[in-house]
């Protein structure tokens, strides 16, 4: 059985490898059948499912304040926006739950290729922009490296009242780890801890978006199921093979 979906960590990192800030973050959500999901998930992995399906995530935010074993952060390094595309995995043996990302656009070169290299993690370098109005947040990302150049899009969306996390939210935002294909075809989990989530309803006025496809799976349809969250403070602990 897959661990409880809770809203603070079942087990805190206590020696992490990275701190940052998650802030400014738009949460979008499709429902998807867990068949096909199930190929891209490393092995060992299955498919996370609530009421039958599983779902895939487009997920623009601004990282900031990145530590690495706790040194000061970097000018210019430690604070550039992001966007990933996600699934939702876990490990059948221990029920751990964790985040699959199938791509990370982030906005500095450095970075990407640290994160490649150190957590076995597909980022990509990108063009990105974040701009907000009275009410609104709009994110904007243009691939440059690896390619396809220029893959990428636009999400705004309309900021609401605070919402308290039902099973849903928690299913979606709740993750304690991410799973990663790691060195010689392993799969690697890295525990994740933050404080629960606050978070608001939000409204899409605005997408276009070629990433999800990108990342090997169905376009998104219909309405999807969005949350936005002003972000919380994050430790991430060493990836360990299953």
């Amino acid at each position: 059985m897959p661990e409880p979906l809770t809203e603070t960590p079942p087990t805190p990192v206590r020696r992490p490898v990275f701190t940052q800030h998650w802030g400014d973050l738009t949460m979008l959500h499709w429902p998807l059948d867990p068949a096909v999901v199930a190929p891209l998930l490393p092995a060992g992995t299955v498919p996370d499912v609530l009421g039958g399906v599983t779902y895939v995530g487009l997920v623009p935010f601004v990282m900031s304040r990145v530590r690495i074993l706790g040194t000061p952060p970097l000018p210019h390094l430690s604070g550039f926006p992001e966007t990933n595309v996600r699934l939702y995995a876990v490990d059948p043996v221990s029920g751990r739950r964790g985040v699959v990302f199938r791509s990370l656009e982030a906005a500095r070169l450095l970075p990407v290729v640290a994160a490649r290299a150190s957590y076995r993690l597909p980022y990509l370098w990108a063009r990105m922009a974040v701009r907000h109005g009275p009410d609104t947040v709009a994110y904007e990302t243009s691939r440059r490296w690896p390619g396809p150049r220029r893959a990428g899009g636009r999400v705004r969306v309309r900021l609401g009242e605070p919402v308290a996390a039902d099973e849903l939210a928690l299913f979606l935002t709740a993750r304690w780890g991410l799973f990663s294909t790691w060195y010689g075809g392993r799969t690697a989990f890295a525990p994740v801890d933050h404080p629960p989530w606050p978070l608001h309803r939000a409204e899409l006025l605005d997408l276009s978006d070629d990433l999800v496809e990108l990342a090997g799976l169905p376009a998104p349809q219909g309405a999807p199921h969005v949350l936005w969250s002003p972000g919380v403070q994050v430790r991430i602990g060493r990836p360990r093979p299953l």
